[in-house]
Formats: C-alpha cells, sequence, structure tokens
C-alpha cells in the first residue's frame, strides 16, 4: 500500500496543497516550512536539512494528525532521534510510523493503524523527485492512478495457491491498456513467461514473475481457463487512459433486471462543476432504460479515491426520495475543528488546476478552511434517472478499502444494503496532502467519515452478510457463475443463480468452503491505490 501513491502524482497536484518541481502542474514553490513551530515550544531554530525537516513531520502532525491527542511534547517525542538513515525519506518514514502506533484502537489492543506488513496501515509519505509523472512506481509494481493514468501492460496477475504450487490468472483488465488493446481477458490462465513455465514453486518464481509482468516487454502463454483456447501474446509497457469501469450488464432473474457494474476505483470526475462524469453515467442510463430493479456493485478490487466521486456514485444509486437527506460527514481533530492549527497558514490553497487561489490580493492557505463538522457535511442530491432502487448488493473483498466503504456507509441508512465476498480493508479515514520542503508529500490520517445515523468507525473492516473467501478468477466481470455475483444474485433472487465449474490448482482441487484468501497472493502487492482523498474544502466566513 505503502507506493500506490506514486502512481497518482497527477491527483495529488490538483489535490490541496500545491507542488513544485513539476512544470506539468503549473505551481509557483511553497514557502519552506522547516523552522516554524506552530507555536510548538521547545522546538530549535537551527538544524541541518534533514532535522529541521524532521521536525517539520512532527509539528504538522502536532497540530493536524487525525490522533494529535496522543502525541507526546516535543522534547519527549524528540523527532530528531529519526537520522541514523543515508535516505531522509527513510527517516521521515521511520518517524513517521512512531507516531502513528501511539494511539491504540481499544477493539483490537493494536494501534488504530497497525499493520502487519510494518508500515503505517493509512497515512504515507511520497519524495515527488521520484514520482513518475507518467503514473508508475519507481518500485516494480505500475497501475492505474486516480486520475485514470496507466503506465504499465495492463493486466492485475494473481497467484492462486495450494502449498507451493500456484496458478497465475490475470484478475482483472484495465481499460485502454495494451493487454485490453490485444483482447486479453480477465479469466486467462498464464502457464509461461517469457518462455519460462510457471506454477511450481511460488517461493521460488514469485519474484522474477512480478519482474517480468513490470518490464518494458513480456511474453505471456497460456489458454482461457474455461474455453481453453490458448495465446501466446507479446504487451509491451505504454501509457495509457483508463476507464474505472471494469464491466457493466443487466441480468435477468426471477422477474427482476438486476443492473451489474464493477468499478476499479474512484477516480477524478470528468466534469467537476457539473458535476457528471463520462464514466458512469452512460452506465445508469443504460440501467434506468433498461428498467433495473435492483443492483450489484463489484467493488471487489476497489481500494478507493476521490471522496467527490463516491459521493457522485451514491446519488446516482439512491432513490430520489433521498434527495436533501444527510449523507455523511467528515470529523478532523479538536485542533483542527477550532481553527488552532496555525501550522496550515504555510499551505497554500490551490483549485482544481493546482493554480495557488488569492482573494483581494491575498494569498489562501489551508488555514483559512473551515474544517468544523458542520463545514464538512454532505447531503444527497439526487443524480441521473435511475430511481426507485431499494435494494443494492456490493461485492467486497479485503482490497476493498476507503471511498468504497464510504459509499457503503453512506448509503446503509436508506436502503437495503447487503455485502457479499470477503471482510473488506477497514480504512474510515481520509486526507489530503501536507507538502514538506518542497520535496516530500505527506499524506497522513486527517479526517474519520460517519454516515448520517453517526455510524462508522469500521477500522477492523465491514464484515460481509455473505462471508466468502474465495474470489473466483476463471470468469469475466458480470458472468453470472462468477462466486461471488453468483452469491449477489442469490441475495436478490434466491434459488436462482448458477455456479460455475469446479477450479483446481496443480492437480488440486480448489474447494471454495475452505478456500482461505491467505491463498491469494497479488503479483505486485503494492501496485494498487489505498486511500480517501478529499481536495473540497469551505473557506471560514
Amino acid at each position: 500500500m505503502r507506493t500506490e501513491l506514486l502512481r497518482n502524482r497527477f491527483a495529488l497536484c490538483f489535490a490541496f496543497v500545491f507542488v513544485i518541481g513539476f512544470s506539468s502542474c503549473k505551481k509557483s514553490p511553497a514557502p519552506d516550512t522547516s523552522g516554524n513551530n506552530g507555536g510548538t515550544p521547545g522546538v530549535p531554530a537551527t538544524g541541518t536539512r534533514t532535522q529541521l525537516t524532521l521536525d517539520s513531520l512532527y509539528l504538522y502532525a502536532k497540530q493536524i494528525y487525525f490522533w494529535n491527542d496522543v502525541l507526546p511534547d516535543y522534547s519527549v517525542f524528540n523527532p530528531r532521534q529519526y537520522s541514523s538513515k543515508s535516505a531522509t525519506l527513510d527517516n521521515l518514514n521511520d518517524e513517521l510510523f512512531a507516531y502513528t502506533q501511539l494511539k491504540i484502537n481499544p477493539a483490537t489492543g493494536k494501534a488504530y493503524e497497525y499493520y502487519p506488513d510494518g508500515a503505517p496501515k493509512y497515512s504515507y509519505i511520497q519524495d515527488l523527485t521520484t514520482a513518475n509523472p507518467s503514473a508508475s512506481s519507481s518500485l516494480n509494481s505500475a497501475n492505474v492512478d486516480t486520475e485514470g493514468n496507466g503506465y504499465d501492460i495492463g493486466i492485475r496477475p494473481v497467484f492462486y495457491l495450494s502449498g507451493d504450487a500456484y496458478s497465475l490468472f490475470v484478475t482483472a483488465v484495465y481499460p485502454g491498456s495494451p493487454a485490453a488493446a490485444a483482447g486479453v481477458k480477465r479469466g486467462w490462465l498464464i502457464t509461461s513467461v517469457n518462455g519460462r513455465a510457471v506454477g511450481a514453486s511460488y517461493k521460488g518464481e514469485n519474484k522474477w514473475v512480478g519482474d517480468a509482468l513490470s518490464s518494458s516487454s513480456v511474453t505471456i502463454s497460456g489458454a482461457d481457463f474455461n474455453s481453453k483456447v490458448p495465446f501466446t501474446l507479446t504487451l509491451n509497457k505504454a501509457s495509457y487512459k483508463s476507464s474505472p469501469v471494469y464491466a457493466s450488464t443487466v441480468i435477468a432473474r426471477s422477474g427482476k433486471k438486476i443492473g451489474y457494474l464493477a468499478f476499479a476505483r474512484f477516480s477524478v470526475l470528468s466534469n467537476q462543476s457539473g458535476p457528471s462524469d463520462s464514466n458512469l453515467d452512460p452506465v445508469f442510463s443504460s440501467f434506468s432504460s433498461q428498467g433495473v430493479t435492483d443492483l450489484v456493485i463489484d467493488l471487489r478490487y476497489n481500494g478507493g479515491g476521490y471522496v467527490s466521486t463516491a459521493e457522485y456514485l451514491a446519488n446516482l444509486v439512491a432513490p430520489s426520495s433521498v434527495s436533501g437527506k444527510a449523507m455523511y460527514s467528515e470529523y478532523y481533530n479538536t485542533t483542527m475543528q477550532t481553527g488552532k492549527a496555525t501550522i496550515l497558514s504555510n499551505q497554500p490553497q490551490v483549485d482544481v488546476n493546482g493554480k495557488v487561489i488569492f482573494q483581494n490580493g491575498k494569498m489562501l492557505t489551508n488555514a483559512d478552511v473551515d474544517y468544523s463538522i458542520a463545514g464538512n457535511s454532505f447531503s444527497f442530491s439526487k443524480k441521473g434517472s435511475l430511481s426507485g432502487i431499494s435494494n443494492v448488493v456490493f461485492i467486497v473483498s479485503r482490497n476493498t478499502a476507503s471511498a468504497s466503504e464510504l459509499l457503503i456507509n453512506s448509503l446503509k441508512p436508506y436502503m437495503n444494503v447487503k455485502l457479499v465476498g470477503d471482510t473488506t480493508y477497514g480504512k474510515p479515514v481520509g486526507f489530503f496532502p501536507v507538502t514538506i520542503e518542497n520535496r516530500y508529500e505527506v499524506f497522513m490520517s486527517l479526517f474519520e467519515t460517519r454516515n448520517s445515523a453517526g455510524q462508522g468507525g469500521y477500522y477492523t473492516g465491514m464484515v460481509p452478510d455473505v462471508l466468502s473467501q474465495y474470489d473466483d478468477p476463471t470468469y469475466v466481470f458480470g458472468d453470472p457463475r462468477d462466486n461471488y455475483l453468483s452469491l449477489a444474485l442469490n441475495v436478490l433472487a434466491p434459488g436462482s443463480t448458477t455456479q460455475g465449474t469446479a477450479m483446481s490448482i496443480g492437480d488440486r482441487p480448489v474447494q471454495k468452503e475452505s478456500f482461505s484468501n491467505s491463498q491469494i497472493k497479488k503479483v505486485n502487492p503494492n501496485s494498487e491505490f489505498t486511500g480517501m482523498i478529499e481536495r473540497r474544502h469551505t473557506r471560514k466566513k
């Protein structure tokens, strides 16, 4: 999760603070915040460049981090102790990890930001000098960012394990990518990479398979799992623009017309001021014209994105009767809510095009923003012509996070919402970026979201109504034989669904009932964005 935002540089350029160093963002340099103690006593006025940057990270956290109430005084925390490594980013990450592990979740006995991989579950820092403007990671992973920019071959490859043996499946193909242009489909089983057979040993092969699939050119061979039609293709990495809509269709079941949408990420809306969206609007217009009565929204691979897009999708789904009613609120810490986060005066406000905002000749800053609950509460405003929907089933997994969970939570008080799949990631907090040293963008947890009923706090994830850890990779999105879709359809039209054929790994049959998500390993674990970005803010009156 820690490297996803490298692929979202353009999205972050348009976010709340501005970044320098990339002419494509067309921004002026932000003021250097090092040495500005934000009113915090005991902070040295001098130091090395690294020491001052470490100080800045602490000073921002002390005022704006969501759980700032547990951060000790400067002299106790001593941010300069995290300076033993040669790379400043490594030192900053050590400091970030230290303060994100202080607030304990009483429900788990562990930090809210505890995560088994040894990095904060939610907060993140990126070095803009290593971010790739073509949306690829500087590491060996790549994917589509929240602006829809991709720079890879365009597949989501996943290992399905049985012991050390495995099957390598294409679980998604990004629209507009080289793979999509070549006709690659979800459900393809890859048996050879660059002429070398794969599947015998996960431990011995997973790294080189990942490296090969992330290289500039790769040849894959195999067959469609169900049709057995063979393929051999050479795919070349390229830049492309991708829609977040994997697939949409209408399925007739038991007298109902069920609209199905597989949604990859909450990309920025195509028209912010409308608002409208060239990706979602045609789907829901088609649902309306075909008389859709119920919905299945597939978020199994959706790690989040822009809050505004989640809100827009909620307005497409919800019935007209909820217009004007409360949807959700964002809760910042007390320091932010009471207007005492003075250090934000170092962060200029920018518009959606990344340009600094001036009012009456004065440059506005993030300290001019209203962070009160009232100023960050949002209501339904029905969009589109699809109305009267009361039942919606969400397909979810451990990859489902942030803006996806916000969408689900916001609809729950007003609709019959059911979840099918695996327990979600659990990320009810969001952020906007803060720039330090005109080089490092910090995405620390800043606000928590709750729905109109005050419900939220799903830090350990949302548990599905129908629990299954078996994410069937053998069918295209929208095929009723897919395990998760079959279960979802059975919720809406009981007894009317069709189960798919059995799958085997290394000649061993897969038992869906006992299948564990520990048997599913992404080829590039950090290749997908997980987060909730807020870039809309109301100025203080």
